[in-house]
């Protein structure tokens, strides 16, 4: 099994920057385009053959298959947070073992671990990779299509950062965001704010109801997040929005909370209220994961990396998606390092080789089983 020094990190390295200094926020399709054609020749150059490139309404994905039958689906996305010159902000750096860069941690240096991981196998004719366009904004355009190859290859590896400490993810709660929009009716705030209908004081009112739905024994968590309202300091405002955060533990919670929205009551007769959005992503349960987690940990052992934890954390990705459709799934298998969608996000550059190792060791292992059947009923733990 092959270890981290069977790896270049000085390859890696190379090839995490051609990534990065190759901007990709999403929806942005000539970028996308143009980082599918870079993924598309680093996968020529390391995996023998180029992908598919399966062209979206938001951009391409990039899906290589090694061409046998396949048994494990490493799942990433090429898409990032970051607008168009945040890398003349933020270039690119190699400075003490840190990588720094838009998208680095989120996901780049992960996509070229899970590469020269899979270039180092012998025989990688039972892996699949996809990389999707548009994760980063809720994954419409690409979710049949990574559900589909989910199922098809019983196994998913996905490439989302690590939690701290390098630790994987074998559980994340179902995410959404429900977008409030109030309608009420300008005035003069001094001379005849009686003939106005304020949708600020309306959504004041309608805070606490929001609040309610909370249920940390349940782990849920209904957080308002954005505010917006008023055009002028004396003008009564007219229209008010605002974004609310739900995370969802167990999927019980997700009509209880949409039922809780749909209920929210104004106060002023004439004030007018519209939601839209919802919860996307289902709840990732661990149970998903606990086989997987457990060969990986061996793996881990076996190639002198060690003890490796597996947390449950509150974001969401598209392994929440492979995992509510019946699949194997575990998460943060990515790079190590912080500061995801920030200023501040990194990549330790020593870890990767190992992280390479521990991918391709993952895929060895479940290249050499039967296909992982699929999931059977979630344990009821409640």
């Amino acid at each position: 099994m092959k270890t981290a020094k069977s790896f270049s990190l000085e390859a890696m390295i190379d090839d995490v920057s051609a990534l990065v200094t190759s901007e990709t926020p999403s929806r942005d399709i000539e970028r996308l385009t143009a980082q599918a054609q870079l993924l598309s020749e680093m996968m020529t150059r390391l995996l023998g053959h180029a992908p598919r490139i399966i062209d979206s309404p938001v951009g391409p994905h990039v899906h290589w298959s090694g061409g046998g039958e396949p048994k494990v689906l490493i799942l990433g996305h090429h898409d990032t947070v970051h607008p168009v010159g945040t890398l003349q902000r933020l270039p690119f750096s190699y400075v003490d073992d840190v990588l720094r860069g838009p998208g680095v941690f989120d996901m780049k240096a992960g996509i070229v671990q899970a590469l020269h991981g899979v270039a180092a196998l012998d025989d990688a004719s039972h892996i699949e990779i996809l990389l999707t366009a548009d994760e980063e904004i809720g994954s419409k355009a690409s979710k049949d299509l990574l559900i589909e190859r989910a199922r098809a290859c019983g196994a998913v590896l996905v490439l989302e950062p690590s939690a701290d400490g390098g630790a994987l993810k074998v559980g994340r709660k179902g995410t959404g965001t429900f977008f409030l929009t109030i309608e009420g009716r300008a005035s003069h705030a001094g001379l005849e704010p009686e003939k106005g209908v304020n949708s600020l004081m309306e959504l004041a009112q309608l805070l606490p109801q929001i609040a309610a739905l909370s249920d940390a024994d349940k782990g849920t968590t209904v957080s308002p997040t954005l505010a917006n309202a008023g055009t002028a300091d004396n003008v009564i405002p007219a229209q008010t929005t605002c974004a609310v955060d739900v995370r969802v533990a167990i999927p019980e919670e997700k009509p209880r909370v949409e039922a809780g929205f749909a209920a929210l009551t104004l106060q002023h007769p004439e004030a007018r209220l519209t939601i839209e959005g919802g919860i996307g992503r289902p709840p990732m349960h661990h149970y998903a994961a606990a086989t997987l987690f457990e060969i990986a940990r061996n793996v881990a052992r076996s190639i002198d990396l060690g003890d490796i934890e597996g947390l449950v954390v509150g974001g969401g990705s598209d392994g929440n998606f492979t995992a509510d459709a019946g699949v194997e799934t575990l998460d943060g298998l990515g790079a190590v390092g912080g500061g995801a969608h920030g200023d501040s996000e990194h990549v330790i550059a020593s870890t990767m080789p190992a992280r390479a190792a521990l991918i391709a060791g993952l895929c060895q292992e479940l290249s050499s089983m039967a296909k992982r059947p699929p999931l059977g009923r979630v344990p009821d733990e409640r």
